[in-house]
């Protein structure tokens, strides 16, 4: 029987992070689950059985100093998935230069600092795999911040994808519609909001955190080991298909 595969999953505790992080587990993967919050980690990981550093999204060195602890804790790790993420909802004009930067921080930076230290560190292959959005494809109105994050992330994992096939370094993102996870609830939750948005969602639902999460995961198999530089839109079609109405 072959050893089980670690992987590190980043913004862990998330709706879509965590989970991902049951999924995983369940095929008995070996899991370091990241977040900020300790309390809300130590929870998880003994559910899992799993292992837990704490790391600010917004900390280049915490995150690569996780990865190191992974692969020093397990011996190799083969997957990496940042789950770190925000979400603002404003018109450019009303977005302070704090709130733009922090939306880049939290999402952007955080997946430039994953490249950076799964290219150090992860020196025999494997996947690597980020959390765009359908909002990088499709303009949404007050979306500005939160779409050139997005956007970016698209970006980065194209060009890390061709610098690291060499080394069977996969990159590759989802790209989700809404989802309903507790960074959306306020939209979600809020009916007149919610029913606009359902509208466009051609299969008429919004996402749940285990279609996103069983993306991310197929993603991330050993099984998938030629695909590489996609963005897979897990969006009920919101970036591209606009249904008709009834069949």
């Amino acid at each position: 029987m072959s050893e089980p595969l670690a992987y590190v999953i980043l913004g862990a505790y998330g709706g879509i992070g965590s989970e991902l992080a049951r999924q995983l587990a369940q095929k008995g993967a070996k899991l370091l689950l990241v977040g900020r919050d300790e309390a809300r980690l130590a929870a998880l990981t003994s559910e899992l059985g799993a292992s837990y550093a704490v790391a600010e999204a917004t900390s280049s060195a915490q995150i690569e100093a996780s990865i190191a602890q992974a692969v020093e804790s397990f011996g190799s790790v083969y997957g990496v998935a940042n789950c770190f993420g925000s979400l603002l909802l404003k018109p450019a004009h009303l977005t302070s230069d704090e709130e733009l930067e922090s939306t880049l921080a939290i999402n952007l930076k955080s997946a430039f600092a994953v490249t950076r230290a799964t290219g150090r560190l992860l020196k025999t292959g494997g996947s690597v795999v980020f959390v765009s959005s359908a909002a990088a494809r499709l303009g949404m109105a007050n979306h500005e911040a939160i779409a050139a994050a997005k956007a970016g992330i698209q970006g980065l994992a194209l060009a890390a994808a061709a610098s690291y096939a060499p080394r069977n370094l996969r990159f590759n993102c989802v790209a989700p519609g809404l989802t309903r996870t507790p960074l959306t609830e306020r939209i979600t939750g809020n009916e007149t909001v919610a029913k606009g948005s359902l509208a466009m969602h051609a299969l008429g639902r919004f996402g749940e955190p285990a279609d996103v999460a069983s993306a991310i995961e197929w993603l991330l198999d050993p099984r998938q080991h030629w695909i590489t530089g996609q963005i897979l839109g897990v969006d009920g079609g919101l970036a591209t298909v606009r249904a008709r109405g009834g069949a």
